[in-house]
């Protein structure tokens, strides 16, 4: 069992605009596409056939309903979800001419940011992936800081990826900080480059820190890994008419841990272990799979059976 824990939200994304000097003025209608970095990961690995589990509190609006229908359509286990009557968060999406998304946010008073540290994660349960906005929103960022560790401590192997959005952030320094203390506790490292300039730091001065190993998304020029002992192992980003780029790094998250417990590496000696042979392997499905969530609009991860 994989768990994910963090947000599930609604991300609105824009249409093709109406023509101007229509009744809409020109206006992109706003289709709404289930979302959330965590959420989109525990669905890919559903979908690529991994055992997974979402952990997060989940708005009983429609929403809500909508978000836990994609999950269940996936056989992600939702066990430990909590139910709260706040309204779903809302992330409206622009759309860049090369298909990056930014994001604006709606999450005041919403049900994902009142989560709490739940009792005990499900027997069997071999690594735990955090992310996003979770981290960032209190009162939840502590509760999910606190399941870190906490897992961490028990050797469940870790994935941190912190997909920086900072109009959410309201003190980058102590942000900066914040992720810093989470360092000792995550065993594999995975962010983009654009994060990676956010925060201040490089994969090298990370993995002094504490993770075994750090994965670099790299856009348009596919991806890289700082493995242990120094190496560096990078692939092509798979070739693709790009729709748009939401959910392609979460989509990366679980092809990542999806390779890596069938490679029984889900653990800082099993990635020690890892020769270049076995990294390029990885990051090449890793690559593939997140170029498939890029041909589509919003985030759709692929099935096991497209990969």
């Amino acid at each position: 069992m994989i768990v994910v824990a963090g947000e599930a939200l609604i991300d609105l994304v824009p249409a093709p605009p109406s023509p101007i000097g229509s009744p809409d003025g020109g206006l992109s209608p706003l289709l709404p596409r289930r979302g959330g970095g965590p959420y989109n990961t525990a669905l890919a690995l559903g979908r690529l056939g991994t055992p997974a589990a979402f952990c997060s509190r989940v708005s009983t609006d429609g929403f809500g309903e909508a978000l836990l229908a994609g999950l269940r359509s996936a056989g992600v286990d939702l066990s430990l979800v909590a139910r709260g009557p706040e309204p779903t968060t809302l992330a409206v999406a622009g759309i860049g001419a090369d298909g990056g998304a930014g994001y604006g946010f709606y999450a005041e008073g919403t049900a994902d940011r009142l989560f709490e540290l739940p009792p005990a994660l499900p027997a069997g349960t071999d690594a735990l992936c955090l992310g996003t906005c979770s981290l960032v929103l209190e009162p939840g960022a502590d509760a999910y800081a606190a399941l870190l560790r906490r897992e961490a401590a028990r050797g469940v192997f870790t994935l941190l990826d912190p997909n920086i959005r900072p109009g959410l952030i309201p003190d980058a320094a102590a942000y900066r900080a914040r992720f810093r203390s989470w360092l000792p506790d995550v065993c594999l490292l995975k962010l983009s480059e654009e994060d990676a300039r956010w925060l201040g730091g490089t994969p090298e001065e990370w993995l002094k820190e504490g993770p075994q190993a750090v994965v670099l998304t790299r856009g348009a020029d596919g991806l890289t890994v700082y493995a242990p002992g120094g190496a560096t192992h990078s692939v092509p980003a798979g070739e693709v008419e790009v729709a748009d780029t939401i959910g392609a790094g979460d989509t990366v998250n679980a092809a990542l841990l999806h390779r890596l417990s069938q490679a029984d590496a889900l653990s800082r000696p099993g990635l020690a272990a890892l020769d270049a042979h076995d990294w390029r392997a990885i990051l090449t499905f890793a690559a593939r799979a997140a170029a498939i969530t890029c041909s589509r609009t919003g985030a759709e991860p692929p099935l096991a059976t497209e990969l």
